[in-house]
């Protein structure tokens, strides 16, 4: 019985941005995840979403203006929609790859909720930019809505808020499914937000970082590596730069020093040195590996990427 528990973040580049992409790409993820459970990893995955969510979003907004009998799927219906698309490939291309390796291990993909919290300061100030390009008229209609707009190259788009997370709801589920020995995806696209109202969820008008929520849903699970599949092999110091350094390995220390030195690009690898701080700081026995597909197993045994510990 699997013992160790990691939990694998795919970041943009591991799940590409339109379909025929994505469906190359989460070939290349599975052979990463079936590396992890070759070696007897108990693996949980989460991923981003932010080019799937937008497209469907605009599809479904362009939809309603074609046909007015149908209003906007909200936000929170196409993150749901975006967790089971992505979860659909993903799931299928890990369980082809195990078996092809003569591994038979149940895939499943959770549909989850994270709970936000309502007077979030995010909520007055959105930083996500999403959906279709917008005239100056239907961005004050969107206004007068209650939604936030922002000018961009060639006219308006909508901008929204990226709250943090305060609680996983279906945590015990995925533990559920991890104690039955199965890989399981969850907390696509940081989960879907949700505001609670007695004893109801109401989806907000939001999205949650995908790093954020790694690290959250890695402690939760008692998990010993926090992962993040990305587009590099290594962290790298003055990173695009003539003086570009590449990380090795790195502890907590000098990792939150080099964020305050103003290395790390704010909605890149910013968030997921955060979350890396956050995760390997509460236990001294965990560590954060970052890097690309090509090189998940080589970083897991400490020949490449980087690893904050």
């Amino acid at each position: 019985m699997e013992n160790k528990r990691i939990v694998v973040a795919l970041g943009h580049a591991a799940l590409g941005t339109v379909y025929k992409e994505q469906k190359k790409a989460v070939v290349n993820a599975a052979k990463a995840i079936a590396d992890l459970v070759e070696d007897k990893y108990q693996v949980v995955i989460t991923h981003s979403n932010a080019p799937q969510v937008g497209m469907i979003h605009t599809a479904l907004t362009e939809f309603s203006r074609l046909d007015n009998q149908f209003t906007v799927a909200p936000l929170s219906v196409c993150s749901a929609m975006s967790q089971g698309y992505i979860g659909y490939d993903l799931q299928n291309a890990i369980r082809t790859e195990l078996l092809n390796r003569g591994i038979f291990k149940t895939v499943s993909t959770l549909i989850t909720q994270v709970r936000v919290d309502p007077f979030d300061p995010a909520f007055s100030n959105p930083t996500k930019v999403i959906g279709r390009l917008m005239t100056a008229e239907e961005a004050k209609e969107e206004e007068e809505k209650g939604n936030h707009t922002v000018e961009v190259e060639g006219g308006y788009r909508r901008i929204i808020a990226a709250p943090k997370p305060i609680e996983i709801y279906e945590i015990d589920a995925i533990k559920a499914l991890l104690d039955a020995n199965q890989v399981v995806i969850a907390c696509g696209g940081g989960g879907i937000p949700v505001l609670q109202q007695g004893t109801a969820l109401k989806g907000a008008s939001g999205v949650i970082e995908k790093d954020t929520i790694a690290a959250r849903l890695a402690d939760q699970v008692n998990a010993d590596t926090l992962m993040f599949i990305t587009g590099s092999e290594k962290v790298c110091l003055n990173f695009g730069q003539a003086n570009e350094e590449p990380i090795d390995k790195v502890s907590l220390s000098q990792v939150q020093a080099y964020a305050e030195e103003g290395h790390f690009e704010e909605h890149s690898m910013l968030p997921k040195i955060h979350a890396s701080v956050e995760f390997v700081g509460a236990k001294n026995y965990r560590k954060a590996v970052i890097t690309n597909w090509q090189h998940a197993k080589l970083a897991m045994k400490g020949k490449t990427g980087t690893t904050i510990h």
